[in-house]
């Protein structure tokens, strides 16, 4: 039988947000904080679950990058991840090596963050891997600012798995995860995995 490997990638392959780490990059610490500052009600009521995560994201997003030549953002979503493998966690790197040579399995990378600085951390075996991320709308070679997928999280992750992959009797699904946000396809695999890829050792003293 087909095996399905569904990998979360921020938390779980990585060590940070990278939404966070890539506005970091391309804006600076100080603008970024500005930036955080002036959405910090929304964000708050965000965590309370108050204001639904997809609008926030979306906000924060446009503040950022809305009116960005394509070309552009693309070149900074391959520098940000050049300059960043640091962020992968070594198991979590290591295990998506080894699982794209077996024979019979598809590997999945599904995330909230945005498809373009997912794919980059994976170049030179990227042809192996389908990236299921959130993704940006380009209007006349610019970035307007929104989504046209709804913020991949939460059932959302599903969701996108089924579109692909309709049939579930026809695949074994193992999947990865770290947060609430991945509740739903760890509960939904036939194997999940909740923050796989920690050093123990570490994790224990936190």
């Amino acid at each position: 039988m087909k095996k399905i490997y569904a990998f979360d990638f921020d938390g779980t392959l990585t060590t940070k947000d990278t939404l966070i780490e890539f506005i970091r990059f391309t804006k600076g610490s100080r603008q970024m904080f500005l930036g955080f500052l002036l959405f910090s009600p929304i964000l708050i009521l965000m965590k309370t679950h108050l204001y639904p995560n997809e609008k926030a994201k979306q906000k924060i997003f446009s503040f950022f990058f809305k009116g960005i030549r394509i070309d552009d953002f693309n070149t900074l979503c391959t520098r940000f991840a050049q300059q960043n493998k640091h962020l992968l966690r070594p198991a979590g790197e290591e295990k998506v090596r080894k699982v794209i040579e077996e024979q019979n399995v598809i590997v999945l990378i599904i995330s909230a963050s945005i498809d373009n600085w997912v794919r980059p951390f994976f170049d030179g075996i990227d042809d192996k891997i389908k990236i299921l991320g959130t993704q940006i709308e380009v209007k006349e070679n610019y970035l307007t600012g929104r989504f046209t997928t709804k913020n991949c999280y939460g059932q959302e992750k599903v969701n996108r798995l089924l579109a692909l992959y309709p049939h579930r009797e026809a695949y074994d699904l193992i999947a990865f995860g770290d947060s609430k946000g991945d509740k739903e396809l760890l509960d939904f695999a036939d194997k999940g995995y909740y923050k796989p890829f920690r050093n123990k050792k570490r994790d224990a003293k936190k």
